[in-house]
């Protein structure tokens, strides 16, 4: 059994099962899902991504993602306050994001740094979403962030030189589908690189559904085709990965374990 450790519950595209998120729930849980962390972007809709921890073995987070720049400025107070939630355990989707937005670098950068601030006082984890920003994403990190509390980088896509330096300040990296695109070879190689005791599997949906379903609609059902396509990469059983991905998940998001 897998869990889903980010996804986007209150986004999925629900035309097959007649509008009703419950069936897709279900659905992902009757096929090898054991969990679903479902990952708030703002705070204009937090409230419909804590409405899906309704389910059993359903999470949340709360935060405002690097490209949703125009809704409410995230405070720490805020952030604090909504992060008290039971099944609220992570703080994010955060992190800094060059390659779509070039011109408002600083605002993303003071927004990240907030919710770093956030996450760390309430030693909570941090969900970071990274592209064209290395450098300034592990500066940041380092100067508000809390080793303690820890993150993950998520759809991961960066390089293995990344990915260590975030592992050596007690992050977990996460695969999505990206990982069995045919054109992702160097991200494989940083799929066999990671250890067992840092990786996270994730479908990121609605989007980026991975082979063979690439170009349909994602949903949390698809994470066990990521984490047996990642489990043949490493040379190790689809058992031994689930096992390992399911015990990093709560070692990282422990709130989800109390």
């Amino acid at each position: 059994m897998f869990i889903d450790s980010h996804c986007h519950l209150d986004r999925l595209k629900l035309d097959p099962y007649e509008g009703d998120v419950s069936k897709a729930v279900e659905i992902a849980f009757a096929n090898g899902v054991s969990g679903i962390l479902s990952v708030c972007i703002d705070l204009e809709h937090f409230q419909s991504v804590l409405d899906m921890t309704r389910f059993d073995n359903v999470w949340a987070s709360v935060g405002v993602h690097p490209l949703d720049l125009d809704g409410q400025a995230p405070t720490v107070e805020t952030l604090k306050q909504l992060s008290d939630h039971p099944k609220v355990v992570a703080i994010g989707e955060t992190g800094l994001d060059y390659y779509y937005i070039k011109d408002r670098k600083q605002q993303q950068q003071e927004w990240f740094a907030v919710q770093l601030t956030a996450a760390a006082e309430q030693q909570l984890p941090i969900i970071v979403h990274t592209r064209d920003a290395r450098e300034d994403t592990l500066s940041l990190i380092a100067s508000h962030g809390s080793r303690e509390s820890a993150g993950v980088m998520h759809c991961f896509t960066e390089s293995w030189d990344m990915a260590k330096k975030a592992i050596d300040m007690n992050f977990y990296i996460s695969f999505s589908g990206i990982v069995t695109f045919k054109n992702a070879d160097e991200l494989r190689e940083v799929a066999r690189k990671v250890p067992l005791d840092r990786i996270l599997v994730e479908t990121d949906s609605p989007y980026l559904a991975p082979v063979p379903f690439r170009g349909k609609s994602n949903e949390p059902k698809y994470v066990p085709e990521v984490g047996k396509f990642i489990a043949d990469l490493k040379g190790v059983s689809v058992e031994t990965l689930a096992e390992h991905t399911t015990n990093n998940f709560f070692t990282l998001f422990n709130k989800a374990a109390q």
